[in-house]
């Protein structure tokens, strides 16, 4: 059975256009890496667990904040590379990148040492324009970009 993940992609309308707020995978695996490093803040869930409820959850989470959006519009599913199944809300709103804060994981790190260190989720959040977040997202969340702009229509 393939895993399932919802997530939440937070969007304002700022000087320059449609700009997305997303996150930086934290973890010693994207520590040096930009492009393609970034997240949809997301999270999995299983069987009996309301997806959007989970999105609402995860957003929270990792970014230390809840979603400020009453209303969240339904961007679909998108199957991953890895066959992960991720379903995405859109939602309008604003929040202080700067100011986010994730929820940890811990991690054997470096391999094989026996020491276990603690990491953040999400290690910052930023907001960037489309363009710059097709380059910046993991490959397979960038179609939620195409469809967000198609439900705002041009403007």
């Amino acid at each position: 059975m393939a895993k399932t993940s919802a997530g939440v992609l937070l969007h304002r309308r700022g000087a320059g256009g449609v700009e997305v707020l997303i996150g930086h995978m934290g973890g010693p695996f994207w520590a040096k890496k930009d492009d393609r490093a970034w997240s949809i803040p997301k999270g999995e869930y299983g069987d009996g667990e309301e997806p959007l409820a989970v999105a609402r959850r995860e957003f929270e989470e990792e970014l230390g904040s809840p979603v400020p959006a009453a209303e969240l519009v339904p961007l679909g599913e998108v199957r991953q590379s890895g066959g992960k199944r991720l379903t995405v809300w859109a939602a309008e709103g604003d929040l202080d990148a700067a100011a986010c804060t994730s929820n940890t994981f811990e991690l054997e790190w470096p391999p094989r040492s026996g020491r276990v260190q603690v990491f953040p989720e999400i290690d910052r959040a930023a907001w960037f324009g489309v363009d710059e977040a097709r380059a910046k997202l993991v490959a397979g969340q960038v179609a939620f970009l195409d469809r967000l702009l198609e439900r705002l229509g041009p403007g």
